[in-house]
């Protein structure tokens, strides 16, 4: 296992980051502990949540993730060599369970920081992250940027936000801040800030990347590695897709995209096409497809850590020796022939 700075701090986090948004649906309390004991055991220190988590959102459900980190982190005596990350939802019109509706200010983020560190029964929250922004942007798929002509209330909004997240970063209760789900713009407005009034830079950008969504390239990887704010690099296998798990129309019995058939993201007909090139060449060079799409994020320069979710310990074993994984150049070569047949199908 390799392990790379987190940003220009001095932590540094495992290649591999143990994902956890299925903990508390999919998972229960035993098998979440039972992936923490494993990626532990592996090398990984770096653990990803959020408040909202688990997935898809339910008030019934929502905060049994932390919980369940919790509960496992008040059992171990090496807090401090681990690196626990989660997150505060920005506004969202279908989470009106989750404080009256979350927004994005200083009251919110400190009510959901207070209610993340019960949860996790810890004392501070290592990187804590803006899940996704308060303004209209391209995230979460969307696509053609309307610009909705307040431009000064989007940069107060960042301005408010990096505020009481220095707050909290004095307080003792978060040590890093990171952003996800955002654009170059964003990016741009949380450094341009923070390098202004002397507010803490943001270290990481979570975002979506994988062999089917490259879109961070083009905008965002300069960034990444120019500003030392490194990717954390969600859905690597594309909602499980890039497994080849579901190859000619399959649904495992249990599977995300069987229980879940809404996040249909990465099942359109140009991503399949382009995931059944990516399982063949896979297979063409003696790995397995999930192996080959995780060593291709691994491999990217300007990537900090990759998360990696598991629904059960044999996946997660598979999934974790990706780390030990090098793509030669000839294979390489191989991914960046299909991606210019198939280029970005499913951003």
């Amino acid at each position: 296992m390799q392990y790379r700075p987190l940003g220009t701090t001095d932590l540094r986090v495992s290649e591999i980051c143990l994902g956890t948004m299925t903990w508390g649906q999919q998972n229960t309390e035993a098998e979440a502990h039972a992936q923490l004991d494993l990626a532990t055991e592996r090398g990984v220190n770096f653990i990803d949540a959020a408040e909202m988590y688990p997935v898809p959102p339910r008030a019934e459900t929502q905060g049994l993730t932390e919980q369940y980190i919790g509960s496992w982190l008040a059992r171990r005596t090496d807090r401090d060599r681990l690196v626990v990350a989660t997150k505060v939802a920005g506004p969202s019109t279908n989470m009106d369970w989750l404080r009256g509706g979350p927004q994005l200010n200083a009251r919110h983020i400190r009510e959901a920081v207070d209610a993340s560190l019960q949860r996790l029964q810890t004392d501070y929250i290592d990187l804590y992250q803006i899940h996704w922004p308060a303004r209209p942007a391209n995230y979460f798929g969307r696509l053609g940027y309307e610009p909705d002509g307040d431009t000064t209330a989007a940069i107060d909004t960042i301005e408010e936000n990096l505020n009481t997240l220095a707050r909290l970063v004095e307080e003792g209760r978060i040590r890093q801040i990171g952003i996800s789900n955002e654009t170059p713009w964003g990016t741009m407005q949380y450094l341009r800030l923070a390098e202004r009034d002397g507010f803490p830079r943001v270290v990481s950008i979570q975002n979506p990347y994988n062999l089917l969504n490259r879109a961070f390239e083009v905008g965002l990887a300069e960034f990444a590695h120019r500003e030392q704010t490194g990717l954390l690099a969600y859905s690597p296998l594309g909602f499980g897709v890039l497994s080849g798990k579901y190859a000619d129309g399959a649904r495992p019995q249990g599977a995300r995209l069987t229980e879940f058939p809404q996040f249909a993201r990465y099942t359109k007909d140009h991503a399949v096409a382009a995931t059944e090139a990516y399982v063949a060449l896979a297979r063409e060079r003696g790995l397995s497809p999930a192996q080959l799409a995780l060593a291709f994020v691994n491999s990217r320069p300007f990537v900090t850590a990759n998360i990696i979710g598991a629904t059960t310990t044999e996946q997660l074993e598979e999934n974790i020796g990706s780390a030990d994984v090098r793509l030669d150049d000839e294979t390489l070569e191989a991914i960046e022939a299909i991606h210019a047949r198939h280029p970005n199908p499913a951003p």
